[in-house]
């Protein structure tokens, strides 16, 4: 059996079990994720315009804006154009076996109402953060755009081969990181003196922990199902190393390692830094027993061992890593 054939088995089965959760879905969807009329929206937090003294609303917030120090409102920039990529997100998903087999967006079965509601409350992030700033005064807002524009031109790719079990370990790997990394900009934003963005940081924070919470459920489910097609995709995931989701932000433009810049900046004031990817590591291998697992077959024990002493050796990567420069981008006034 030549090598393609394989990889054609191995997800075609895969995407048999991922169908079999359609329930399942479905059920996280009702319990997890909430009815819009019943969700917070980006005006609960902004000024309201509708009002006699919505200019006075504007300038507290330029006035609270002011003392945050460059690199928050740069990492604040990149978390918020990394929500604003949700077309790549949702058709990503739509596009992995298993998940969307009708093709059917307004279709009632389990994944395809979670990728609908999921992203419908992942969109309010984008827009609240991207208000913000607008109103804030010190963000370069065209330059913003512009990086908005092409992220989504440029597309979405984590490398997970159409494979729903890779695509759920990205996805569980991801929601924690976002997370971990708007909370570290709120608890900043708070020291700074605005309190109201350290709110809507922790806001935003707390919706990604409750869909972190349930890609993790998912893809235990698949460990309970396909221990050993799951154990493989986790270490498939792991070795390609998980690519963040804006990373193509500057690819074809006139600065094209914008990335870099951004990641250099998180990395240097500590919203997500070497050792929080090392961490969510060692959180989903307890989470999902990976050294207890037993009656593994021979590839997946391999896969098993691997994983094991993975966040460990990400750890010691992290101890080396030297802080990177100061870095001041275009995205800034």
């Amino acid at each position: 059996m030549s090598k393609s054939s394989e990889i054609n088995y191995e997800i075609e089965k895969n995407a048999e079990v991922i169908s079999q959760l359609n329930d399942y879905v479905s059920q996280t969807v009702d319990s997890t994720l909430l009815d819009p009329d019943d969700c917070w929206q980006p005006t609960d937090f902004l000024p309201d315009m509708t009002q006699p003294d919505a200019m006075d609303q504007v300038k507290l917030l330029r006035e609270r804006a002011e003392g945050i120090p460059d690199t928050i409102i740069t990492s604040l920039i990149g978390n918020m154009i990394t929500e604003e990529a949700l077309p790549s997100y949702q058709t990503y998903f739509n596009m992995l076996e298993g998940i969307n087999e009708e093709g059917n967006l307004t279709s009632d079965a389990g994944w395809v109402r979670w990728t609908r509601a999921w992203t419908a409350e992942e969109n309010r992030h984008g827009d609240l953060l991207n208000k913000y700033l607008y109103l804030s005064g010190r963000a370069d807002m065209r330059q913003v755009e512009q990086t908005i524009h092409r992220l989504i031109y440029n597309g979405f790719d984590p490398r997970s081969e159409k494979d729903p079990y890779q695509a759920i370990i990205y996805t569980s790997f991801q929601e924690r990181a976002t997370k971990i990394s708007h909370v570290n900009t709120g608890k900043l934003a708070d020291k700074a003196g605005d309190t109201v963005l350290g709110r809507i940081c922790k806001q935003i924070a707390g919706d990604e922990a409750r869909h972190e919470k349930a890609y993790k459920s998912f893809m235990s489910q698949v460990f309970e199902i396909d221990p050993n097609g799951a154990m493989l995709a986790f270490e498939k995931m792991m070795r390609k190393q998980i690519v963040m989701p804006a990373v193509l932000m500057g690819k074809g433009g006139p600065n094209p390692t914008v990335f870099d810049q951004f990641s250099a900046i998180t990395q240097k004031i500590g919203v997500y830094t070497g050792w929080d990817y090392a961490r969510i590591i060692d959180h989903l291998v307890k989470l999902w027993n990976v050294e207890a697992a037993t009656g593994l077959n021979d590839v997946a024990s391999k896969a098993q061992d691997y994983l094991a002493g993975l966040s460990s050796r990400y750890m010691r990567l992290a101890d080396r890593m030297k802080a990177p420069d100061e870095i001041k981008l275009a995205w800034l006034k």
